[in-house]
């Protein structure tokens, strides 16, 4: 059985993103859209202390991870408006597999990639 997780990693100070909130949705295909699956914070370590999404509750389809990085950042006293949040949509082909969706941030930019 396959999981998803994510981390993340504010490469503006060169740490772990610890305390931003992520809010996960899951795509209805028959109706295009999102709907709200739950939401976790990031520990000391930039990880969610669970899975995302773990055994029967991963399933083939779309996802969305929405990241609040404006808030984050607000915490570190950098008042960026640039990014509010970072939305990133992702489909699962085969729920058995694990997907590591990580987030490089910084006020003015990101970059995610599919890990394992």
């Amino acid at each position: 059985m396959g999981r998803l997780s994510t981390h993340v990693l504010d490469t503006t100070s060169g740490k772990p993103a610890s305390n931003l909130k992520i809010s996960l949705y899951k795509k209805n295909d028959n109706e295009n859209k999102y709907a709200f699956v739950k939401t976790l914070t990031t520990n000391k370590d930039g990880r969610c202390d669970e899975s995302l999404l773990e055994k029967e509750s991963l399933l083939v389809g779309g996802y969305e991870l929405v990241f609040d990085v404006k808030n984050y950042f607000a915490t570190k006293d950098i008042k960026s408006t640039f990014l509010q949040d970072v939305v990133i949509r992702f489909y699962v082909e085969d729920a058995s597999e694990n997907y590591h969706v990580p987030l490089l941030i910084t006020p003015y930019s990101y970059s995610t990639y599919r890990g394992s």
